[in-house]
């Protein structure tokens, strides 16, 4: 179970996840973790990885509190569901828009390619506090209405809807701090029953 980094850990895993497995297609330093809203046209981003929405896990919701000892229990962990989602853009020296579009959808494909094929996320994979826990994180394609995707891309003021694809990562958990603390209960002598006399 990993602390408050557990968001931007998730990120981080899926950002190196990607650039270590993109290699010969794009450069490393062009992958990215940040809003399409926020690339502008001289940045070399040529793929984007975008935390769109966070969702208490519903499966997850109602944990008991963990006994911790004699004395203490503590507050189960806050579960969630992480909502990416994946753009790719082209090279600006492609002139020919044809070409430009095919590269695109190459690099979009690979990204895809490199998701499917680590749809558990586990061990060494994992960065920051997520590496020091026994965990797997679970990472599958979300299926978006072009309405949805829509509304997503109507808040990039300006920005051309690009091909992009949406994932789900979970469950992400963030340990919780607060604790109760307990006593046992002691029940006092018993009383001895009386005996039953023989008629």
């Amino acid at each position: 179970m990993s602390d408050y980094t557990a968001i931007a850990d998730v990120g981080e895993t899926l950002v190196e996840l990607l650039r270590g497995n993109m290699q010969g297609l794009i450069p490393a330093d062009s992958i990215a973790l940040v809003s399409p809203g926020e690339i502008e046209g001289k940045d070399n981003i040529r793929l984007s990885l975008f935390l769109y929405q966070v969702n208490e896990n519903i499966n997850l919701r109602n944990m008991e509190m963990e006994n911790m000892g004699p004395s203490r229990l503590k507050a189960p962990p806050l579960a969630l569901d992480l909502d990416y989602m994946l753009t790719s853009y082209p090279s600006p020296g492609i002139q020919d828009r044809t070409e430009r579009t095919e590269e695109e959808h190459s690099i979009l494909g690979r990204a895809m390619q490199v998701m499917h094929d680590n749809s558990v996320l586990a061990g060494s994979v994992l960065k920051g506090s997520l590496s020091a826990h026994d965990i797997e994180l679970h990472v599958a394609v979300t299926s978006l209405s072009l309405d949805d995707m829509s509304k997503i891309w109507s808040t990039f003021k300006e920005k051309s809807f690009r091909p992009s694809v949406c994932y789900q990562v979970t469950p992400v958990k963030i340990e919780s701090s607060r604790e109760k603390k307990i006593s046992r209960v002691t029940s006092g002598p018993q009383q001895q029953t009386p005996e039953r006399r023989e008629k």
